[in-house]
């Protein structure tokens, strides 16, 4: 086995699906960045979760615009639903696993908020639970979802925005997630602060 060609592959593999997804993502990403800023600047926030590597994302989303990504700025309302463990096992004890997001959205979630629903699958049937709770209380829906968008995507309404990597492979859709994340990062700071 060549372990340096292997590894190679899959830098190779990585760049490829980021140019493949570059056409279709670019416009709804620069959507989902406006349809964010409108909510933050309207005294809203962004909620967002996930499972297993899509939880690290919704974590590090989060951290990015309660912190700052690039540039100085105030911080913004964001809120990962993946953290808080006393909740997360209260409810999937006496709920089940999955009603971990939508009982938090269900709490938190207001009129004019988004949720950020990852899943690389789009069947990931907690996330599905908390799309549900979020049409419900009238919030914005941005799932990022790959393999066609699953489930997930067949559920979306009008206004929410599905970023869909064009690839069936996990590992290249939660890098293209991770490049999502920081584009989104990047253009709210543009359309908040003008950065150039």
């Amino acid at each position: 086995m060549d372990l340096i060609s292997r590894i190679g592959q899959h830098f190779a593999d990585s760049a490829q699906t980021k140019l493949d997804a570059v056409e279709t993502l670019s416009p709804l990403i620069a959507q989902a960045a406006e349809t964010m800023v409108a909510s933050l600047v309207g005294n809203g926030k962004v909620l967002a979760c996930g499972n297993g590597g899509s939880a690290a994302d919704a974590q590090h989303f989060a951290a990015e615009l309660v912190g700052r990504f690039e540039v100085e700025r105030q911080g913004l309302a964001a809120i990962a639903l993946t953290t808080d463990t006393s909740i997360m096992t209260a409810v999937g004890n006496d709920y089940g696993y999955n009603a971990v997001f939508e009982r938090q959205v269900r709490a938190l979630g207001q009129s004019g908020d988004v949720l950020l629903a990852i899943s690389t699958s789009g069947n990931s049937p907690s996330i599905i639970e908390a799309i549900n709770a979020a049409h419900e209380n009238d919030l914005r829906v941005v799932a990022l979802t790959g393999k066609g968008g699953g489930k997930m995507g067949a559920m979306l309404r009008d206004g929410d925005i599905h970023l869909c990597v064009p690839s069936s492979r996990t590992a290249r859709i939660q890098e293209v997630h991770l490049l999502t994340i920081h584009c989104l990062c990047d253009a709210i700071d543009c359309l908040l602060l003008g950065v150039e």
